[in-house]
C-alpha cells in the first residue's frame, strides 16, 4: 500500500511545504500551517478537452442576460441584476445577514417561476424554514438541501437542474476525494473548482457564502476570491441596524457601487435614501458635528461627522477614530496644530461617523477639521452648513470629484451653505439655491464655519 503524501500548508494563503514551519515565507503569518494529505490522483476534469482559437474580431457577443433579484440595492452593486452563469462569493462577519439576504433573494427569484436551490452546510432545514417564516417566504420553487459532502450536492444539482444555486457556506462543504478536513485550503479550493465547473457548464448562477478571517479578509486561500465573478462584502456593525453591501470586484459590472440595507425583523429592508436615514436624529446647535457630502459608486450620500475633544487626564492623549481611517485622523490633527495653531497635543481627541458605516474618501478631510475645531472652541456650526474637501499638510485645499452630484444631494436635504475648495467653483452654474464658498486653505475655512 503506497504511502499517503503529506504536506503543510498555509491556511491564510495556500503555500505548501514539506515541513512544518512556524512563519509562512509567502504572507509571514505565524502558525497558519497544518498538515494535509494530497491526493494527487484525484482530480477535477477539464472542462473543456478542446481548445478553439478565434480571432477577437471574430467573436460575436451578446447582451449578457441578467436574473432580476428583486431587491434594487442587490441588483445596482451587481451591475444591473444576477448575469447566469456567474460565480458569486458573498463576505461578511457572523450574524451580519448574509444567510438572511439570500433567503430573500432565493424567495424573490422563485417567486419568478425560476428553481432555487438552497444548500445549507451549517443548518438543518428545519432550523431554515423557522427562519424563512419569519422572513413571511411563501415561494413554491425553492428546494432546501441540508448537506456538507459536495457529491450528494452534485447528484442535487443534476436531478433538480435549478436556475440559481446557493451554497452557505463554501467552509463547510467537503469533496471525499480529498483528505483534509473541511474548511482547508485544499478543500475550499476544490469544492469551488467542482462549483465553477457547475455554473459555467449548465448556465446555473451561483451564490457562496465565505467566512472572513478576524483581519476582516475572505477565509481560506486568496485564488478563491480570483476564480468566482463577483466578490461581495457585507459590512456594518452587529449592534446597529444598517448594513452596506459593497462589491470589490465584479466581472459584469462596477466595483463602486454599495447597496444599504436596514435589519428589521421581516429581514433586510432597502434603503432608498440613505442620506436621510444617516442624518436622522442628528442634534442641532451643538459643538463638533458637521454633515460631508460622500460619493461611494456613483451614489452621493451625506454623513455627519461628530468630534469630541477634551482635556486628557494621561500624559499621552488619546486619538479615536470610528468610521473613518484612524491615520487620515491623525494627519488632520498634526495640521490643524502645526497650520492653524490649534494646540491640541495635551486633549483627547474622538472622530465617529454615525450610521456604522466605513468611509474612506479623502474628501471627508475639511469635514474632519471643521469637527475638531468646532469641539475644541466648543463654537456651533451652522446646522445647515456642509463642509467638503481633501486636506494636504501645508493646509491647503485639495480639488474634490463629482463636486456637483454632493452639492444637489445635499441642496435636496435642505443644506444652504457649502465650504468647498475654491478649484471646484469652475462649472457650478447649476447650484443655485446653495450659497457656495471656495477656500484655498483650512484657515480660510475655519474662519467661515466658526466665525472667524
Amino acid at each position: 500500500m503506497a504511502k499517503p503524501k503529506v504536506r503543510y500548508i498555509c491556511q491564510e494563503c495556500g503555500y505548501e511545504a514539506y515541513k512544518w514551519l512556524g512563519k509562512c515565507p509567502s504572507c509571514n503569518q505565524w502558525n497558519s500551517f497544518v498538515e494535509e494529505v494530497i491526493d494527487r490522483v484525484s482530480k477535477v476534469p477539464s472542462m473543456s478537452t478542446e481548445a478553439k482559437i478565434e480571432k477577437i474580431i471574430d467573436i460575436k457577443t451578446e447582451e449578457e442576460y441578467r436574473i432580476t433579484t428583486g431587491l434594487e440595492e442587490l441588483d445596482r452593486v451587481l451591475g444591473g441584476g444576477l448575469v447566469k452563469g456567474s460565480l458569486v462569493l458573498v463576505g461578511g462577519d457572523p450574524g451580519i445577514g448574509k444567510s438572511t439576504l439570500l433567503i430573500q433573494v432565493a424567495n424573490n427569484i422563485s417567486r419568478e417561476g425560476l428553481k432555487v436551490l438552497y444548500v445549507s452546510a451549517e443548518e438543518s432545514s428545519r432550523q431554515i424554514k423557522l427562519r424563512s417564516d419569519r422572513l413571511s417566504v411563501q415561494a413554491k420553487e425553492l428546494y432546501l438541501l441540508s448537506e456538507t459532502n459536495m457529491d450528494v450536492i452534485v447528484n442535487a444539482v443534476d436531478n433538480l437542474n435549478p436556475d440559481l444555486l446557493i451554497i452557505d457556506s463554501i467552509q463547510t462543504v467537503y469533496s471525499p476525494s480529498l483528505e483534509s478536513a473541511p474548511g482547508s485550503v485544499s478543500q475550499v479550493r476544490e469544492a469551488t473548482t467542482i462549483l465553477m465547473k457547475i455554473a459555467k457548464t449548465r448556465d446555473i448562477a451561483t451564490f457562496i457564502v465565505g467566512h472572513v478571517t478576524k483581519e476582516g479578509s475572505i477565509a481560506g486561500p486568496r485564488v478563491l476570491e480570483h476564480m468566482v465573478d463577483t466578490v461581495l462584502y457585507f459590512e456594518g456593525e452587529r449592534h446597529h441596524t444598517y448594513r452596506v453591501l459593497r462589491g470589490v470586484k465584479n466581472r459584469f459590472g462596477s466595483t463602486n457601487e454599495i447597496g444599504i440595507f436596514e435589519m428589521r425583523d421581516i429581514g433586510l429592508v432597502q434603503v432608498k435614501n440613505p442620506s436621510e436615514m444617516l442624518l436622522a436624529g442628528r442634534p442641532l446647535n451643538t459643538a463638533g458635528t458637521i454633515v460631508v457630502p460622500s460619493m461611494e459608486g456613483t451614489r452621493p450620500m451625506l454623513v455627519e461627522v461628530q468630534a469630541l475633544v477634551s482635556h486628557t487626564a494621561f500624559g499621552m492623549p488619546r486619538r479615536v477614530a470610528t468610521g473613518i481611517d484612524y491615520n487620515r485622523v491623525v494627519l488632520m490633527l498634526a495640521v490643524l496644530e502645526k497650520k492653524a495653531g490649534l494646540h491640541m497635543q495635551s486633549y483627547d481627541a474622538y472622530i465617529n461617523i454615525v450610521g456604522g458605516i466605513q468611509i474612506r474618501e479623502p474628501a471627508l478631510d475639511l469635514g474632519i477639521v471643521c469637527a475638531l475645531a468646532s469641539s475644541f472652541k466648543d463654537i456651533e456650526i451652522n446646522p445647515k452648513t456642509i463642509a467638503i474637501g481633501e486636506v494636504g499638510l501645508t493646509g491647503e485645499l485639495r480639488t474634490v470629484s463629482f463636486i456637483e452630484k454632493r452639492l444637489k444631494e445635499a441642496e435636496k436635504l435642505g443644506f444652504n451653505t457649502a465650504i468647498v475648495p475654491k478649484s471646484n467653483l469652475k462649472g457650478l452654474e447649476s447650484i443655485r439655491n446653495m450659497n457656495v464658498i471656495g477656500v484655498t486653505n483650512i484657515v480660510e475655512a475655519l474662519d467661515n464655519v466658526l466665525g472667524g
